[in-house]
């Protein structure tokens, strides 16, 4: 536990634990660094071992811990590290995850395999480690990071939008079965946020201008850009915080109005 211990322990979330699975980078890096400017321990759970490695080394009371989310083994090092290092846990960020493209006909098992594995079933790992832990500390918060594509999707996404839409059932599932434990289960449905996945995407499109993509992204949300990292961290601190104690079982949109937008404008 030693150098672990969180500096300002009169903050929102001194004293307690949390793991961010996809912290390294995007979304996943802005809750990180919320969650230490607010108190936490912090454990950084991702595949980009030299991103990981830094964020932790920039952030009193951070570790990180190599994970890929869809292996079993390694989802439950993950819980391991934090309880070892900080003697328990108490928030989940399950947050990993990846960008999908293609018809359904021209789906591959590998295709298949990878979007549900890393999407879909690397939630469920991870929350079959970390909900014992939250039992024994009497309680805890789980947010796993869905899309408001569970809900409304653009083309050649079926796959990505299908494993976002099962991520927002397994939480309506587990909130059912834990809120009696004082744990609750919440999800976040984000439109087009500005990260490096959201950036590779508009690269591969459009190679020679990918911020005109990103802006016209931007431009169908009726706030008229795309959501920041920090934006979304601040909606999960908020639904992991004491302030949300009624709040379970859940999706949450951040997606800048885009699904209370029918594409259809009259005149003025």
């Amino acid at each position: 536990m030693a150098g672990l211990e969180p500096a300002g322990g009169s903050l929102e979330f001194g004293g307690k634990t949390v793991l961010v699975t996809g912290g390294a980078r995007g979304i996943g890096e802005a809750a990180v660094r919320a969650f230490a400017r607010a108190g936490a321990a912090v454990v950084i759970a991702d595949v980009d071992v030299q991103a990981g490695e830094a964020l932790a080394a920039a952030l009193p009371g951070a570790v990180f811990v190599r994970t890929d989310v869809s292996v079993m083994a390694q989802a439950q090092q993950a819980v391991a590290t934090a309880v070892q290092r900080t003697g328990g846990l108490d928030v989940l960020f399950s947050n990993a995850g990846i960008q999908t493209y293609g018809l359904i006909e021209a789906a591959t098992e590998e295709d298949y395999e990878r979007s549900l594995a890393v999407n879909f079933r690397g939630h469920v790992w991870m929350c079959k480690y970390a909900i014992p832990e939250m039992r024994r500390r009497g309680g805890g918060a789980i947010v796993c990071t869905s899309s408001v594509q569970a809900l409304v999707c653009q083309t050649s996404v079926a796959l990505y939008a299908a494993s976002k839409a099962a991520t927002l059932a397994l939480v309506k599932g587990m909130s059912n079965d834990h809120a009696a434990e004082g744990i609750r289960v919440n999800a976040i449905l984000p439109g087009s946020v500005d990260t490096p996945m959201l950036r590779a995407s508009a690269a591969a499109l459009t190679p020679a201008d990918p911020q005109a993509t990103i802006d016209t992204w931007g431009r169908a949300h009726p706030i008229g850009r795309v959501i920041t990292a920090g934006e979304v961290a601040q909606l999960v601190l908020f639904l992991c915080s004491p302030k949300a104690s009624a709040l379970t079982g859940a999706g949450y949109l951040i997606d800048g109005g885009l699904t209370a937008r029918v594409p259809v404008s009259l005149k003025d």
